[in-house]
């Protein structure tokens, strides 16, 4: 695996020649040995069409290559950083969450209303989210952020999975997922925000949750 979990907060990668990284603008924190850092103007491997989907909708987070031989230690805003393993999968996640993910992934950009149509869309305003998501697909390693620390948590084919919006952070495998509206459940344990949507997540891979319901 590329990157080491130093610490709640902190990971530690090996940079390697010919095998370049993407990390998120300001998140390298130390280094050690021949290691570049270069501005990515098209956001990694998405190219051109995925740099201007995500302008389209203001966001678009900034992202350097990081190439030679040595190793970086990542870590951003002193959120919880917690590393994803790929083995050929597709993992879906906010641009601002990726602290840093190994450039052989491809990345691109998902429209929130292909899944889910106009509730899709709903979503992403709900969560405050945006209209657009970024995919990583492929085998390799990926550093996302959040807060209050990480909880993997298993989708399995029959068993829908249900998660508060503000606390979902990334998924990953053959899932769909879609906003659906909650009776009150919140008024019913107490929190009285109002809010009534929960993010239901259907099919096999995994879904990860932040214990807290902060945006970055």
């Amino acid at each position: 695996m590329t990157f080491t979990q130093l610490t709640s907060k902190m990971v530690r990668a090996e940079v390697v020649p010919g095998r370049p990284l993407f990390s998120q603008r300001g998140a390298m924190l130390a280094y050690t040995g021949q290691v570049t850092f270069t501005p990515r103007i098209t956001g990694g491997q998405g190219g051109i069409g995925s740099m201007i989907g995500r302008r389209v909708a203001n966001e678009a987070t900034p992202l350097m290559t990081v190439e030679g031989s040595g190793s970086v230690m990542f870590g951003h805003g002193g959120h919880h950083a917690h590393v994803v393993e790929l083995t050929g999968e597709t993992l879906h996640v906010e641009s601002d969450r990726l602290l840093a993910f190994e450039g052989g992934l491809r990345q691109g950009t998902m429209f929130l209303g292909s899944q889910g149509g106009v509730m899709g869309v709903v979503r992403g305003q709900v969560t405050g989210q945006g209209l657009f998501t970024t995919t990583l697909s492929g085998s390799g390693a990926v550093a996302v952020l959040a807060h209050g620390g990480v909880f993997e948590l298993p989708i399995r084919p029959g068993a829908a999975v249900h998660v508060d919006p503000q606390a979902y952070v990334a998924h990953r495998g053959e899932v769909r997922n879609r906003l659906v509206a909650a009776v009150g459940w919140r008024e019913l344990v107490g929190r009285g925000s109002g809010e009534t949507f929960q993010l239901e997540l259907t099919g096999e891979g995994a879904v990860y949750v932040q214990a807290s319901e902060e945006k970055l």
